[in-house]
């Protein structure tokens, strides 16, 4: 193991746990500045949000994540210091793995004071994956693109809009720093419950945001709050 692996991996020790991320999008950002803006909600009943149990392994001297690959915790972690200035809370942050399909559950969040890891159902972009094959192919920051955008975000208020409950994102990329004015926000959508895996083998696909189950909007919200870290890429 590189002397760079070792520091990712200590580093990981010191970050515990893994899951989580949300969207699909408005269409104007006309129409996402001007909706009802919403408070922020309080955090979920102890032991409700984990839908995927994620494990933190320890078998090995340099403990590192089962749910997030080391490749991606290490892009993760070095924007964390890379933003640090304007990311607020450091405590969680969430990592969205699109290399995974979105048949897995690949927004994984990491519980950095409580050492605990959990992951959930989160859908990419249309335009990330035009054959509609539960892989994305492409990202895009581009205005129209429908496409999900990679790089960190900033978590901010919330609102009421198009898709109903919605939080507002800021990208801090260059890749994805059209993200406020393209309106890619994190959201619930019908497209991204489990039962469409039982039924399709894939979620449906937003128009670039993080969209995810209905039933789990309320956890998403609680877990990240305003002011934390949203880190969207591939391994």
């Amino acid at each position: 193991m590189s002397q760079h692996d070792t520091t990712i991996n200590r580093r990981a020790i010191m970050l515990a746990g893994a899951a989580l991320a949300v969207g699909a999008c408005s269409r104007s950002s006309s129409t996402l500045r001007s909706a009802t803006p919403l408070s922020a909600p309080t955090l979920p009943p102890k032991g409700r949000l984990p839908s995927v149990p994620a494990m933190v392994r320890q078998d090995a001297p340099n403990a590192v994540f089962s749910t997030v690959s080391p490749a991606l915790l290490g892009k993760a972690l070095a924007s964390l210091d890379r933003h640090g200035s304007r990311i607020k809370h450091r405590d969680r942050i969430a990592i969205v793995d699109f290399s995974a399909p979105s048949s897995d559950a690949r927004l994984h969040f990491l519980d950095v004071v409580g050492g605990k890891a959990s992951r959930l159902l989160v859908a990419h972009g249309s335009g990330s994956d035009p054959r509609h094959t539960g892989y994305l192919e492409r990202f895009s920051n581009a205005f129209g693109s429908n496409a999900s955008s990679e790089g960190a975000y900033l978590t901010q208020d919330y609102y009421v809009g198009k898709h109903g409950r919605s939080q507002r994102l800021i990208g801090l990329d260059a890749t994805n720093n059209n993200a406020l004015d393209r309106a890619v926000v994190v959201h619930s959508a019908w497209y991204a419950n489990e039962d469409m895996i039982r039924a399709h083998g894939k979620l449906g696909r937003s128009q670039g945001c993080f969209a995810v189950g209905e039933n789990k909007l309320d956890d998403v919200f609680s877990f990240l709050g305003q002011g934390r870290m949203i880190f969207a890429a591939r391994s």
